[in-house]
């Protein structure tokens, strides 16, 4: 698989990456099998598709646990981005950048992953009650001592999707603000936001940035949490721990508004030949926004994951582009 840079300490990892949290958190509870979820880490190291995109509040803890399972004995092929700052509550979460929880949580996240080092270390979001350069500081330190080696910045937040309007706006520049802010204190070496064919602001509005400074860019959600693979049936509902149960871009009546995208994507397929699918143009498109852009599509199966992995074959022409940026913009937008 083609190698891509993340920040200026040019951290190489796989085009495509694999997003954990769907084997332990946020969908579909009673599809989650540990076993098939390890198969699916499996099948993306043996591809190339190296980082590994988890979280401590996934499970919460749990999906760390899995991966360790998996990083025992595959460590030395494996790209580890983590995620802190963020804590479970009892019927919601929390953000929580104080230095000793910092440190804590670092310490924990390692020996549940079974690795001394982890190689990219997010800041899952803002805690408005400590200053960020205090909470950014205190991630540096964990570099310092080793047990880190970069750092990024989360902007899971920002946006909404086309049609956020002046909410998405002002996220998104409450986010650059803090990265110049952080900036100041110890390099970003990574930025990651929403970023698909369905939610594509990310690229008017942070990739700018994080080109101009070397930094990398992880899009999450470059599938439309499972939309834009054309799998997803309008009206068949999600169980009621999925998000997407409360997300108003999949009410049946804007799924099947936003079918439009669906066939667009399945027509540029077509052209590129019988097994391309509409999830693999939509992760190329992603990959086309730029060199330092790597998608981290979620996956819980190893079809899945070797589905994504092969997008980074895809190579769309100047005319797939310009096509796929003509289709309508999806309905469901949280204003």
């Amino acid at each position: 698989m083609e190698r891509r840079s993340i920040g200026a300490g040019a951290l190489a990892v796989g085009a495509v990456g694999l997003g954990c949290m769907p084997m332990s958190w946020a969908y579909a509870p009673s599809r989650r099998r540990g076993e098939e979820s390890l198969a699916a880490v499996h099948t993306a190291l043996d591809l190339g598709a190296s980082l590994l995109d988890t979280a401590d509040l996934y499970g919460p803890f749990t999906n760390e646990l899995l991966l360790g399972r998996v990083l025992r004995e595959r460590r030395g092929e494996a790209f580890v981005s983590a995620k802190v700052g963020l804590r479970a509550g009892e019927q919601h979460v929390v953000a929580c950048g104080r230095p000793e929880y910092l440190r804590r949580a670092c310490d924990a996240s390692l020996r549940r992953l079974r690795t001394d080092v982890i190689d990219l270390y997010q800041l899952h979001r803002v805690d408005p009650e400590v200053p960020v350069e205090e909470t950014w500081g205190a991630m540096a330190e964990l570099v310092g001592t080793g047990k880190v080696r970069a750092l990024g910045f989360c902007a899971l937040g920002a946006g909404a999707g086309p049609g956020a309007g002046r909410r998405g706006d002002r996220e998104y520049r409450t986010t650059l603000r803090h990265l110049e802010r952080v900036q100041q204190v110890f390099p970003v070496s990574a930025v990651q936001a929403e970023l698909s064919v369905w939610s594509p602001e990310a690229a008017r509005q942070l990739l700018p940035w994080c080109a101009a400074r070397g930094v990398g860019f992880l899009a999450a959600m470059p599938l439309g949490s499972g939309f834009l693979t054309g799998t997803l049936t309008p009206g068949e509902g999600f169980e009621r721990e999925d998000v997407r149960a409360r997300h108003p871009r999949f009410t049946a009546e804007a799924m099947a508004t936003n079918q439009v995208l669906i066939a667009g994507l399945r027509r540029v397929a077509r052209r590129h030949g019988p097994a391309v699918t509409s999830a693999q143009v939509a992760l190329a498109w992603v990959l086309a926004q730029g060199p330092q852009v790597v998608p981290v599509p979620g996956a819980d199966r190893a079809s899945w994951a070797a589905e994504n992995a092969a997008a980074a074959e895809v190579r769309l022409t100047a005319g797939d582009l310009a096509e796929i940026a003509a289709l309508p913009a999806a309905v469901g937008a949280w204003d």
